[in-house]
């Protein structure tokens, strides 16, 4: 049907669900409007509704949050433990905060796990459970949880002191509800060492013994145990390899299978302060084998498991179902996380993503990509199976709101150009050079940018030698705080905060050439409080 204004209006249906949209040309452009199924309330005085408040990652319910810790998967019921301050929004004496998923999406808040004591602050570690009960402090019919974490003693900071940080444990039999301290800590002492800090514990079933990964300044440091209390320090990692901008923070490490071959590799991921390719914090990964005592590879070259801005402390869950490697990380960056613009609450986490090994151009690569579950928030909005671009042409989506959506298509390895905006000429830029194999994010305009200036100071830009197709997948998810970006099923991925006076409303898809846009789907994300 045609109407007046050369407007015409589109009915279809896909699956049960009708869609209803609006499509017009002006000055060669084409305009399109996406009805959306549900009005977005920002309401500064509502819980969970506040600005800027996340809908479906996972935030504190008020105060101060930054790494995930303790990440350990039992019973049915996902713990994630973090980096906590209950009495203020900026950073302070550190606790371990506590909330618990079945399905990595939706979170109920807990009471603070672990509180700081005589031997200090409570720092960022992990936690995993004593099946056999090797540590003693449970039993076979009730084995305990156990978390090892850095203690860190702030009045031997400020006297000068190196000994200042040491590695502590706690344990809990009622399943994480309530913590003991280990009479005996700390269980892993320290004389000389700065920055000697967050052990990443796990169970190493071919070597049928406990290892730990700390890191201590420039490198990692290795030890093994048999009951999680005695530990043997077996090697060290890094002093030489990799990027040193900053201190070495949040080691993990895990096996994972190279693709869908037999052939396995160890990850071990490096978070560092300052140092990341767009300033500040970043998480760098090495792929190589470990023997359970020590770590080696023949990288050379320095890779990120993210390449945007926010995404740092990164670290993966023990114990989950079906060996499944599922990472998370605090979706901030030092340079500016403290002054961030929301009241009540700060900081929040990525999506869970589950992390899987690939082989590019006979070069490892670490991808990642959102949780499955995750798809289950997805409602759809507006579907497209073709969608041809002429050069120079725009084509102008209106939504009621694209902070709270996905969109995913497949393009042409070509010139492409993202542009978000709103009423308040708030606008965020995503472009992809062709010829300069990069991609970049410019969040100048994006809103609120004022706070801090390292914030909105540069575009963002990151080479893509891995891009080897002659097609690209985006997958792109926006909530009200938050952007992250998936290209090509995750070989490439980036994460960045933006802080819009209003939500974005228009979406501007353009190139330069000639340019086929397939398979586009907009999707509602359904929110989690």
């Amino acid at each position: 049907m045609k109407f007046a204004n050369n407007i015409l209006l589109i009915f279809f249906l896909l699956g049960s669900t009708l869609f209803l949209f609006s499509c017009k040309k002006e000055d060669g452009n084409t305009i399109i409007a996406i009805n959306s199924s549900e009005k977005i309330k920002i309401d500064s005085l509502q819980k969970y509704k506040e600005p800027f408040r996340p809908q479906f990652h996972f935030s504190p319910e008020k105060k101060w949050m930054n790494d995930p810790n303790g990440m350990v998967y039992y019973k049915g019921i996902y713990h994630l433990f973090y980096q906590y301050y209950p009495d203020d929004i900026v950073w302070g004496p550190m606790h371990w905060g506590h909330a618990t998923s079945t399905d990595l999406i939706h979170w109920k808040h807990k009471k603070i796990a672990l509180f700081p004591d005589k031997l200090g602050l409570i720092f960022s570690g992990s936690a995993v459970v004593d099946i056999d009960n090797t540590s003693g402090l449970g039993t076979k019919e009730n084995p305990p949880m156990i978390a090892i974490f850095t203690y860190h003693d702030m009045e031997g900071e400020k006297a000068g002191r190196a000994d200042y940080q040491t590695q502590g444990l706690a344990y809990s039999l009622d399943e994480g509800e309530t913590w003991t301290k280990y009479e005996k800590n700390p269980i892993i002492s320290n004389l000389v060492l700065k920055d000697f800090r967050d052990p990443k514990v796990f169970w190493n079933e071919t070597n049928k013994i406990w290892n730990m990964v700390l890191v201590a300044g420039d490198h990692a440091k290795f030890y093994t145990s048999k009951n999680l209390i005695n530990w043997t320090f077996e090697s060290e990692f890094g002093k030489n390899i990799g990027a040193h901008g900053g201190v070495w923070e949040c080691p993990d490490i895990f096996k994972l299978k190279v693709g869908d071959s037999n052939e396995e590799k160890w990850v071990l991921l490096i978070s560092i302060n300052p140092g990341a390719p767009n300033g500040g914090s970043g998480t760098q990964y090495f792929i190589g084998d470990f023997d359970g005592k020590s770590f080696k590879t023949t990288q050379k070259d320095i890779k990120w498991i993210d390449n945007g801005a926010d995404n740092y402390a990164g670290v993966t869950y023990n114990n989950t179902p079906d060996n499944k490697r599922i990472f998370l990380g605090w979706m901030s960056n030092w340079l500016y996380a403290r002054n961030t613009p929301t009241k009540n609450w700060r900081s929040a986490m990525t999506l869970p993503r589950e992390l899987s090994l690939a082989k590019i151009n006979n070069n490892y690569i670490l991808k990642n990509t959102p949780v499955e579950q995750f798809k289950k928030q997805l409602v759809s909005e507006f579907s497209k199976e073709l969608l041809s671009i002429k050069p120079k042409q725009k084509i102008n989506f209106t939504y009621g709101n694209f902070n709270q959506s996905e969109i995913k298509f497949k393009a042409a390895s070509k010139n492409l150009k993202l542009v978000f905006s709103n009423e308040e000429n708030d606008s965020l830029v995503l472009n992809y050079d062709a010829a300069q194999k990069n991609f970049s994010i410019d969040r100048r305009h994006s809103g609120i940018v004022n706070f801090e200036e390292n914030f909105g100071k540069k575009i963002h830009t990151t080479a893509m030698p891995n891009i080897i197709s002659e097609t690209m997948d985006y997958q792109i998810i926006m909530d009200w705080s938050s952007i992250e970006i998936f290209l090509n099923g995750g070989v490439y991925s980036f994460t960045e905060q933006i802080f819009p006076n209003k939500p974005y409303t228009k979406l501007s898809i353009q190139s330069d050439e000639k340019q086929e846009i397939k398979n586009l789907t907009v999707h509602r994300i359904k929110g989690i409080w």
